[in-house]
């Protein structure tokens, strides 16, 4: 999907690490939520009350989840998920663009 519909988009940015990493929320119709943002070259760690799906749509990144000991390098059109409750950590060396889907 490339673009969202009948969407609520909150004003208030989501802004991490010095303004290196900032989103927006969208709010669906069907009650879900995502996040589109972007993050500049850093090393980054998140945690997530919720699972995620996070979906590469620029640039590149790698990631560690929870529970792994390898990194995996994550490009546009990719995508990785995120267990609920949980850690991951982020190295980003080019600009990166991305959609975060929190899943119920």
């Amino acid at each position: 999907m490339d673009r969202f519909e009948n969407v609520t988009v909150v004003k208030k940015a989501n802004v991490y690490y010095d303004g290196k990493v900032t989103s927006r929320t969208v709010l669906l119709a069907d009650g879900s939520r995502r996040t589109l943002g972007i993050m500049l070259p850093g090393d980054y760690e998140f945690g997530t009350s919720e699972r995620e799906v996070m979906e590469i749509l620029g640039g590149a990144m790698e990631v560690l989840l929870p529970g792994s000991a390898d990194w995996r390098r994550v490009a546009a059109g990719g995508t990785f998920e995120v267990p609920a409750g949980t850690k991951f950590r982020l190295r980003v060396r080019e600009v990166a663009d991305y959609c975060c889907s929190y899943l119920k």
